[in-house]
């Protein structure tokens, strides 16, 4: 068994769907704390009670983490071990945590990790996309205009990027981001890790948006996006010059950019980039 330490904070990971996935370590650090800190008490109660565990439990989400931290230090320097889980997963990676692991290591606390689970090394490690340098944004923003925002200021960071995204967002989200990263650029959407409907959909953004487009499934679940770092020899090829070069010959620079981007779904800022370049040879 697990020897525990008192007056200490374990911030456990918990599975994103399938229960087999708990560790051994998190299992018994889970029985032998004093009390748990979760972000749902109502749905970790399942795992616990799956789990054979009758810890106590108490809410700690984002509407009373403040209100809740020092009360949950002062149980701590009392010597009292503590848990924090969240809904899912590791805790405070989009999730409440990030006040209480603070402060409590502002207060002299120990604070412990007991890894497991995440749907993001889930989703990197099957997406056949580079993985050995990524940015993680969190959820895209629900208002379009700060989600645009978003995109553009991510739109040639050359890392892998990941997303989180809500069900009923899905398609415009998708639709925004080919619209700013190029339809052509590679991506992957990974759904309901290790669950039941567990499924992987490779291709470029345009393609993603077109089959999920048509199958209202794709659409449920918990989802997490995967990007290509921006690479400009991957997204302007032949044909695309090509047609940029004949419409140069009859258009301004930023018209003929746009339509050949728009032509094959890629991004405008690109092709008038190769536009401004071939321009600069010419001369």
């Amino acid at each position: 068994m697990s020897q525990i330490e008192k007056g200490c904070l374990y911030i456990v990971a918990t599975p994103i769907g399938n229960l087999g996935d708990i560790t051994y370590r998190a299992e018994e650090t889970l029985k032998g704390v004093d009390a748990i800190a979760a972000e749902d008490t109502r749905h970790s109660k399942k795992l616990l009670q799956h789990l054979g565990i009758d810890t106590p439990m108490f809410a700690l989400h984002e509407h009373n983490e403040k209100q809740k931290t020092e009360s949950i230090i002062q149980r701590i320097k009392l010597g009292e071990a503590i848990a924090l889980i969240s809904d899912a997963g590791t805790p405070l990676i989009s999730d409440p945590g990030f006040t209480l692991v603070r402060d409590a290591r502002k207060s002299g606390i120990k604070v412990i990790p007991v890894p497991g689970a995440s749907s993001i090394l889930a989703a990197l490690t099957c997406s056949g996309l580079p993985t050995d340098r990524f940015a993680f944004e969190g959820f895209l923003p629900s208002k379009k205009g700060s989600r645009k925002k978003l995109l553009l200021s991510l739109e040639r960071e050359s890392r892998t990027t990941v997303y989180f995204e809500a069900p009923h967002r899905l398609i415009e989200s998708l639709k925004d981001c080919s619209e700013i990263m190029g339809g052509n650029r590679n991506a992957v959407l990974c759904r309901e890790l290790t669950k039941t409907w567990e499924t992987f959909i490779y291709g470029s953004l345009n393609e993603i948006v077109e089959k999920v487009s048509a199958d209202a499934n794709q659409c449920k679940g918990e989802i997490v996006i995967i990007i290509s770092g921006y690479k400009q020899e991957m997204e302007i090829d032949n044909d695309v010059l090509k047609m940029l070069d004949l419409l140069l010959e009859v258009l301004p620079l930023k018209k003929a950019a746009t339509l050949t981007a728009k032509y094959f779904g890629i991004n405008k800022n690109t092709v008038y980039q190769a536009g401004v370049e071939r321009k600069n040879r010419s001369q």
